[in-house]
């Protein structure tokens, strides 16, 4: 792993090394909503693994001793997660909590834009066509195509729209989200006069993300036309996809400020990842209302609002390119006698400096803002020891300590021509991450089993409203656990 952290570790290998490693993970969700409980579960397989070293020896008496190369692909992150939340989205001051208020609040937000920037016109929410209108929000049209928005049609001022929520909202939620990014390093690294190491890695990414998101409303209704109560409602869901490329540049030194003692310090530093990648989406909200027919009488109505059809048999499509914050790294190793070896390490990334850009290379203020806006620095800490009780066997322990990514009132704002209509967001906090291996060394192979173990938490949001200040819903609570095994083979020749 040293080769995508600090470089120059490839430049301390005196041989060549080959290796795989298989893995099965466990992913656990366990939600609770104002006292609703679910909890989610995901096991697989994954070839998370391989790389190699080969280690060119220059001379023994020659500054330069070693020139190395190395490769490694891996798995270096595993987006498999399900997710379920269910419960009554509540009122705050005589107001109901409901994704309907947003969807009222973009298409309102997107009427006075278009309003007051294009000579007075207004936007035709009725039309397929919204769905091709780069200043319209997908949200806000699902919405009205939906009836669940009421038109303020207004003279010598913009439209307004508000939402059709006739009591309080009894929501469920559910998301699945798969793929990952694959990481390919290629190294370069030099060894002089075996006291100082230098290395350089190229890597490259290739990212395939997927979400389909579930939300779901339903409310009591009381129909005039018999007096009974009946159940009215919507649910929306959401097609996501990422997917692209993306290489980045990694530059490492380690050295022994004293020849004859083992003490290794370590510094590396991370350019941004520059990634190009394309963003596709689809929508499909159904709606059972009462609405009134062409005699005029109401009749709960199922309403159908596809963008898949509307925009001719296909979703949509926005490239966009993403730079991703500087990494710095420091650290320290010490080795006691031939059985004992301790390690230290620290990193700093600071998400608040991410970037989007428009394919052309104009910044999308927006997302870059709200990144800065809801976003802060990270810091990892990772230790490690290694004992070799004999030999040829190793007891390995780790522990990795992460902070949150995430300022404490981030919210998830869609600007008002936004195509995104998955609401939810999540808040993650510190993340542990405890690791335990063995390990055994034969002439020429090895093999390594190790376990890892990463838990956090995070406050989970279906949507965002503003009600006076408030950030609603309530919090969901969320605990998100990890399982890992891992299996290694190797060969030293």
């Amino acid at each position: 792993s040293t080769i995508g952290t600090n470089p120059a570790g490839i430049g301390i290998y005196r041989s060549n090394d080959a290796m795989l490693t298989f893995g099965y993970s466990m992913t656990g969700t366990e939600s609770n909503y104002v006292g609703n409980k679910f909890e989610t579960n995901k096991n697989r397989w994954s070839f998370d693994n391989a790389g190699f070293v080969i280690a060119s020896k220059i001379g023994n008496h020659t500054p330069l001793r070693y020139v190395n190369f190395g490769f490694n692909y891996h798995k270096s992150k595993s987006f498999y997660k399900n997710m379920t939340m269910q419960g009554l989205m509540g009122s705050i001051d005589n107001q109901y909590v409901s994704q309907v208020r947003s969807m009222a609040q973009q298409a309102t937000d997107a009427q006075d834009y278009v309003y007051h920037n294009y000579n007075q016109q207004r936007l035709n929410w009725e039309s397929n066509d919204i769905y091709r209108d780069s200043e319209a929000g997908w949200l806000g049209a699902v919405g009205y195509q939906g009836s669940l928005l009421f038109e303020n049609r207004q003279t010598g001022s913009p439209d307004s729209y508000d939402p059709y929520i006739p009591s309080e909202a009894d929501a469920y939620f559910l998301s699945r989200e798969r793929g990952g990014i694959d990481q390919y390093d290629f190294n370069i690294s030099f060894n002089i006069n075996d006291r100082f190491y230098f290395g350089v890695t190229l890597g490259a990414y290739d990212v395939d993300y997927n979400k389909y998101s579930l939300y779901d409303e339903m409310y009591a209704y009381k129909w005039e036309g018999d007096g009974q109560i009946y159940e009215e409602g919507y649910s929306l869901e959401s097609f996501n996809r990422i997917h692209g490329s993306g290489f980045d540049f990694k530059f490492g030194a380690i050295f022994r400020p004293i020849e004859d003692s083992p003490l290794r310090i370590g510094l590396a530093v991370h350019t941004p990842t520059y990634y190009k990648l394309t963003y596709t989406t689809g929508a499909l909200l159904t709606s059972d209302l009462f609405l009134p027919n062409e005699a005029g009488d109401e009749t709960l109505t199922r309403t159908t609002v596809d963008t898949y059809s509307a925009l001719g048999g296909r979703d949509m499509d926005r490239d966009f390119k993403l730079q991703t914050p500087w990494v710095f790294n420091a650290s320290l190793g010490y080795t006691v006698g031939n059985n004992l070896a301790l390690g230290a390490e620290y990193e700093y990334e600071d998400y608040s400096s991410m970037k989007f850009k428009y394919p052309e290379g104009d910044e999308m203020a927006w997302e870059t803002g709200e990144a800065d806006l809801c976003m802060k620095g990270v810091s990892t800490l990772r230790l490690g020891a290694e004992y070799k009780p004999i030999p040829a066997f190793s007891l390995r322990a780790g522990y990795n300590y992460s902070t949150a990514a995430y300022k404490k009132d981030a919210i998830k704002a869609l600007p008002s021509n936004s195509i995104n209509t998955d609401t939810d967001f999540a808040n993650s906090k510190s993340m542990n991450t405890f690791t335990l291996g063995i390990g055994y060394r034969f002439s020429s192979f090895y093999a390594d089993l190790a376990y890892k173990f990463d838990t956090y938490k995070s406050d989970f949001y279906p949507f965002y409203n503003d009600i006076n200040g408030l950030v609603t819903p309530p919090t969901t609570e969320v605990t998100n656990t990890r399982s890992k095994v891992l299996f290694t083979l190797g060969m030293r020749f």
